[in-house]
């Protein structure tokens, strides 16, 4: 079962999350957990000038798909505001519940299709999309 689950695409994104170690100096950190699988993360932001993401760095401990999935947040999250962030992690939690046909648009989103149909996934995708919006957020509330 899990080899159709965990695809080599996923399992190659969940190799770029291990690439995004914790940060040094982070603007922000921000530590989640899901009650319903046990995973947990800490993602690390550091900001640029402008307001936008300039770095992520994650400890994380999750599934295949929770990394894959802090995986394409890394990839995709660097040049983007804080409000973009949490955009993104709002319409994921809507497409991956089936609120919404269309995925959020993030590069590569598409490899958390065989996701969809198992709930139980669900909060370990989106502990990195939700703890890096809020790390952003938190980064640029330290800045006013």
């Amino acid at each position: 079962m899990n080899g159709n689950l965990y695809s080599p695409e996923i399992l190659r994104l969940a190799m770029i999350a291990g690439a995004h170690p914790r940060l040094l100096a982070p603007d922000a950190s921000i530590s989640a957990r899901t009650p319903v699988c046990g995973s947990a993360i800490t993602t690390d932001i550091k900001m640029d000038d402008a307001g936008l993401v300039e770095q992520v760095g994650f400890d994380l401990s999750a599934c295949a798909f929770g990394q894959a999935a802090a995986g394409l947040f890394a990839q995709g999250a660097i040049g983007r505001s804080a409000e973009q962030l949490a955009l993104a992690a709002e319409g994921l939690a809507a497409w991956l519940a089936g609120y919404r046909a269309v995925p959020p648009d993030w590069p590569e989103v598409e490899a958390l299709v065989p996701a969809r149909q198992r709930s139980a996934r669900h909060e370990a995708i989106l502990l990195a999309f939700r703890s890096g919006a809020s790390a952003a957020q938190r980064a640029m509330l330290g800045r006013s």
